[in-house]
């Protein structure tokens, strides 16, 4: 009985964390380091923006002077609509002292105020950031990575500084190991702005009508464990303790206020659509539904991307111009054969566009920021698809930043030095450039005014010596030509290895480059079906793999895999050349008994005529009998895999 008093009472004296917007702003102070959460307009806390805006107005209109002042705030990617939401914002001289960002392109308000030199600014790698929250929360002095080697962002090349008010280094070159590596400084955080959808009174946070989890528990727990205070933003308030604790993102704990987005427009999902609920998965859209993509130069330099995916890659898709690499996809009906990803933690599906950028329908799992950062760091990523705004002849790429213009890298760094092979995609040349496709090839009708293949880039965002010492491929791809990362001797060059029909190489690409590249010696044209307006047949394409490119062997440690995705039995012969080959490549490596290889066998999609499954199953054991240890078999050839196991 006295144990349930007590209860009672220690609930009757439980703060509620719930407050208006204005009343939470009151909690940030000059001087403070505010880190927001959010991703385009995805997950960002409108509300709470407008309200500190509204505050350091109101308090400029009285005062003459604004407050809050002199914040330094920290964000991992581009968070605005590039006009007036988001974190244009705070973009009021005095309000901010020094940005840290990922991304500048969608916050002109902020971007000004760096070009002008009236803030310090910073521009760090999108992933970078995102993890260093995560260290910060953890008490670690700093992020340690390969990432941002050879780019702007070291210490080498200005170390992301972008304008001369901007001194102090945050960026340092560090040898482990005999390997370099880059170490960014950590600080402590005094504010985490972070969005939900659903709070109780203890500031318990879940997140179901969200697009995105982003980074909002690291954040959170980096201002926590700074000393800071935490304001989360919601759209609904629960009752204390009926929130399901495995649906809980943030923890009360953590959180000192919240926030109820109270006009419709703070609190949208994303910055294009009020609420969809394909982006947050409570229901999946019929593939068909999908709009088909017009044939233009746009969708040529698409489907020239698309025809270097593989069955079973992991893929990032940029925003822009590699968008047009999902809706290709979607069309020639190869989705299931890929898993496309987006850098904020979207894992299968298909990514939105435009301002939904980051958002993805019929996803198979949406994770955290910093989790999908190390899955890309680590080398997660098969294919990158990214833009192309310039070039040069070492191959180094610039989209960050153009003379006056400001745009960032966000997690353009990450992903291009990560990913096993990089597809940097764009038009050849840029303003004003008019192209038709007709009859079969691209005709120029008029030309762009700016060069995109350029001597030397202004800002290195992608470093062809790094990718090149990484083993990247490298491939460059426009409407009217592709490029390589080739290696002539100790230099980095670019390699012209592809012309479209109907494009005089001198006139449409030589002329218009700062530099000559080589020429391939087997310089071929490019597909013709990529200029047509029927589909290309990409799935045949990517499930025609040649007999002999099916068997990969690791010899030294006795392991065969066989790659049967896709592949169609509809002949004895086919089964007479699948004996000869694997009879071929084992009989060196088996000479023995305990010389036996372990075989893994993928038997997606695959088919066969039901005459011949006795006559395969038969080959199937006399390769065993003489070569197979232990063999595992899966895939969705289910009747045929139950069948050999059963023998």
């Amino acid at each position: 009985m006295h144990t349930h008093f007590n209860d009672l009472q220690h609930r009757a004296t439980r703060r509620n964390k719930v407050v208006g917007a204005a009343e939470a702003v009151r909690l940030i102070h000059d001087g403070d380091t505010v880190a927001t959460g959010g991703f385009v307009g995805i997950g960002f806390a409108e509300a709470i923006a407008v309200a500190l805006e509204a505050r350091f107005l109101a308090a400029e209109a009285e005062t003459g002077s604004g407050s809050p002042r002199d914040l330094t705030l920290v964000y991992a990617a581009g968070q605005g609509d590039g006009k007036t939401r988001g974190l244009n914002h705070f973009g009021h001289a005095g309000l901010v002292r020094r940005v840290v960002g990922g991304h500048w392109g969608l916050v002109p308000a902020l971007q000004k105020l760096a070009v002008d030199n009236q803030i310090e600014a910073y521009n760090l790698p999108q992933g970078v950031i995102s993890h260093l929250f995560r260290d910060i929360a953890a008490g670690k002095p700093g992020t340690l990575t390969h990432v941002g080697l050879d780019t702007f962002v070291d210490p080498r090349h200005g170390g992301g500084r972008i304008n001369a008010r901007t001194t102090e280094e945050l960026v340092r070159l560090m040898e482990v190991n005999g390997k370099p590596y880059l170490f960014y400084q950590a600080f402590p955080i005094s504010v985490g702005i972070i969005r939900a959808t659903t709070a109780d009174p203890d500031g318990n946070l879940t997140m179901e009508r969200e697009a995105l989890t982003l980074e909002v528990l690291a954040i959170a727990m980096a201002a926590r464990n700074s000393g800071g205070i935490v304001i989360a933003q919601v759209e609904r308030i629960a009752e204390r303790g009926t929130l399901h604790p495995r649906m809980v993102k943030v923890p009360g704990v953590l959180v000192d206020a919240v926030v109820v987005a109270t006009d419709p427009a703070h609190h949208m999902q994303t910055f294009s659509e009020q609420y969809n609920p394909a982006y947050s998965g409570e229901i999946r859209v019929p593939m068909d539904s999908l709009p088909v993509m017009p044939l233009c130069e746009r969708k040529v330099i698409a489907r020239r991307a698309a025809l270097e995916l593989r069955p079973n890659a992991v893929v990032n898709l940029g925003i822009g111009m590699p968008e047009g690499v999902a809706s290709v996809a979607a069309e020639e009906k190869i989705i299931d054969l890929l898993t496309l990803t987006a850098e904020p933690g979207v894992i299968g599906g298909i990514p939105a566009s435009g301002m939904s950028f980051g958002a993805a329908i019929n996803t198979q799992a949406v994770i955290d920021q910093p989790n999908q950062f190390d899955f890309y760091d680590g080398g997660g990523l098969d294919i990158a698809v990214l833009g192309l705004a310039q070039a040069d002849q070492h191959g180094n790429l610039n989209v960050s930043k153009f003379g006056p213009r400001l745009a960032g890298a966000g997690g353009f760094i990450n992903i291009s030095q990560n990913a096993k092979t990089v597809l940097f995609v764009g038009t050849f040349s840029a303003g004003d450039l008019d192209v038709r496709i007709e009859d079969g090839r691209p005709r120029i009708v008029s030309e762009g005014t700016a060069a995109k293949f350029v001597q030397a880039v202004e800002h290195r965002t992608f470093s062809g010596a790094e990718a090149r010492r990484r083993g990247q491929r490298v491939l460059y791809i426009t409407e009217r030509c592709v490029f390589q990362l080739a290696n002539e001797g100790a230099a980095q060059r670019l390699e012209l290895i592809e012309i479209a029909p109907g494009i005089d190489l001198e006139r449409d690409i030589l002329a218009r480059m700062h530099f000559v590249p080589l020429i391939s010696p087997q310089l071929r044209l490019m597909d013709a079906a990529l200029f047509s307006d029927e589909p290309i047949g990409l799935r045949e394409r990517l499930l025609s793999t040649p007999l002999a490119q099916r068997f990969e062997l690791d010899a030294e440690h006795k392991r065969l895999f066989i790659n049967f995705e896709g592949l169609a039995i509809d002949a004895a012969s086919d089964i007479t050349d699948i004996e000869s080959l694997l009879s071929a490549l084992l009989a060196p490596v088996v000479d023995r008994d305990e010389d036996r290889v372990a075989v893994v066998v993928n038997y997606d999609n695959f088919s066969i005529l039901p005459a011949l499954i006795d006559d395969y199953s038969a080959m199937v054991q006399r390769l065993a009998a003489r070569f197979y240890g232990q063999v595992t078999r899966y895939g969705t050839g289910g009747f045929l895999k139950a069948r050999l196991e059963a023998k």
